[in-house]
């Protein structure tokens, strides 16, 4: 894995500045949760939904921090399950799961209890695995 910044788009950077207004966490935080979200949902993100502007620039580390190995474990069997290259996806695949998981908590969330919320379902998803 050579990349070390990661791009996302004008859209997802908003919906970034809105959760944190409603919430207080911070982006890499919200980052964080939108890709395990992302990983859940059925289906690979379509790449072309997510590869517009580059309007905020994240260091990969910021974002995952000490869990980097976990989260990009996750992410390899996620691409081994939907059947693509786990090395040639990895990096856009990332950015796509990060985008799409954002969205996801933009509709979602509306106040910092709705991440309670979020965080027993996602308990109860897992516990179905």
């Amino acid at each position: 894995m050579s990349f070390s910044r990661l791009y996302v788009s004008e859209d997802v950077d908003n919906k970034l500045r809105v959760l944190k207004m409603r919430t207080g966490l911070l982006p890499n935080l919200l980052c964080r949760m939108g890709f395990c979200l992302s990983l859940s949902e059925p289906g690979i993100p379509d790449l072309q939904l997510y590869s517009d502007t580059q309007a905020r620039e994240f260091n990969r580390y910021t974002l995952t921090g000490q869990y980097d190995l976990f989260f990009f474990s996750l992410l390899r069997e996620r691409l081994a399950e939907d059947g693509l290259d786990t090395e040639d996806s990895l990096e856009p695949q990332f950015k796509a799961h990060i985008s799409r998981g954002v969205g996801l908590i933009y509709q979602r969330v509306k106040s910092l209890e709705d991440i309670q919320r979020l965080q027993a379902e996602t308990q109860k998803y897992a516990a179905k695995l």
